[in-house]
């Protein structure tokens, strides 16, 4: 993305700028050039800077670093722990069910190493949020003996924004003796997100949401006595959790990414948000803000107006500089019927806009992005009279 275009760049969900920190980290470890498993000094160098990295994704977390394994991204951190086969200690431990919510992301929904008739997708409200009694009636239900069921639920949802309850759900599977992984792609550096506060047992964390480069993401564990079978196998790399070389610049670049990382920054998004949804709405009474009743991201927005496709809309948004995405960017650029809104039981055919940002965007982008979007409303409807358009 070049410069100028920063400044409209609404799209954060999708994927972060990489920060100054983390480019410099990673041009610090491109002059290292080793490989961390070696015992001689710039192998020592190299490990030291993976390391380094372990710590600060654990501080933000609020673990321990040996808690945390890299990958190359959160979609092989989902795969490594969406498996039936676990070890605690030396001993096998087979979960026999995974439940994952209607509205997880894909990596999560596709089940990992389950088959697919053991995935069992959980619904969700209309207003996204899990539903808390279809998950504890779906638990209650589950033969433990064949084996303990493991639920996956994201944090914090990709498209709406909406958080979910994760220490209501946490309680939930612990008191049915399952074990909750946490997507919490969405969350990190966003909302403060701490281990050690019974949200769960394992988190899935990506680096290039956070301002950290593409090509990185971790695993991180409650506790390393119960670990997932490796799904990647060989060398001992990840103390023998994930085999392969490591990718030293990205983790550097991640780990500088996470010490950046400030929830109490992203909070002051709420006012922008506010804004962009007031001016939503004086453009188009009737649009629909998803998720808007219940906690949301302060830096996430997913609306939908009545008549006006999402795809041609963004294809105008982009056209006039302000990237923007019509929901997940994770599906090769398709556009189609957001999963997430069909699991809320929303029917728009026309799809939504998801608009995403950070703390240091500008009013200008704002002001921009309202003054498109009345001009997009306007063609969509060449009847009406509309303000702004």
């Amino acid at each position: 993305m070049v410069t100028g275009e920063r400044a409209h760049y609404l799209d954060y969900n999708a994927s972060a700028p990489l920060l100054a920190d983390a480019r410099d980290a990673m041009l610090g470890a491109l002059e290292v050039d080793a490989n961390p498993s070696s015992v001689h000094r710039a192998g020592r160098a190299a490990r030291g800077m993976v390391n380094k990295a372990r710590r600060q994704l654990a501080a933000l977390v609020n673990t321990r670093p040996d808690h945390v394994v890299f990958t190359s991204g959160a979609t092989e951190a989902a795969a490594t722990l969406l498996t039936p086969h676990y070890t605690f200690g030396r001993s096998p431990l087979t979960f026999s069910r995974l439940y994952v919510c209607a509205a997880d992301h894909p990596c999560v929904l596709a089940g990992g190493r389950f088959a697919r008739n053991d995935v069992i997708a959980l619904p969700v409200l209309a207003s996204g949020l899990v539903d808390l009694e279809a998950l504890d009636e779906a638990l209650s239900g589950h033969d433990n003996g064949a084996g303990l069921p493991l639920v996956a639920i994201h944090w914090a949802n990709n498209e709406t924004g909406v958080i979910q309850p994760v220490t209501e759900i946490a309680a939930i599977v612990k008191a049915k003796g399952g074990v909750l992984v946490v997507d919490a792609v969405q969350a990190l550096g966003r909302v403060p997100v701490d281990l050690s506060a019974n949200c769960g047992d394992y988190l899935i964390l990506s680096s290039h949401k956070i301002g950290g480069p593409r090509g990185a993401g971790a695993l991180v564990a409650q506790s390393d006595l119960m670990m997932p079978l490796p799904l990647i196998s060989g060398g001992g790399q990840e103390r023998g959790h994930r085999a392969g070389t490591e990718a030293v610049a990205n983790i550097a670049g991640f780990g500088a990414a996470a010490e950046t990382a400030d929830p109490a920054r992203f909070a002051e998004c709420v006012a922008m948000r506010d804004a962009f949804e007031a001016g939503i709405l004086e453009i188009a009474p009737d649009a629909v803000i998803h998720g808007r009743d219940v906690p949301r991201l302060s830096n996430t927005l997913f609306f939908s107006v009545p008549g006006v496709k999402a795809e041609t809309a963004q294809i105008a948004f982009d056209l006039a500089g302000l990237a923007v995405s019509a929901g997940s960017a994770c599906s090769s650029g398709k556009v189609g019927k957001s999963h997430v809104l069909t699991a809320m039981g929303v029917e728009a055919e026309e799809g939504a806009i998801r608009v995403s940002f950070a703390p240091d965007t500008s009013a200008a982008a704002v002001g921009r992005f309202h003054d498109e979007l009345g001009k997009i409303v306007a063609r969509a409807r060449p009847k009406n009279s509309l303000a702004g358009a």
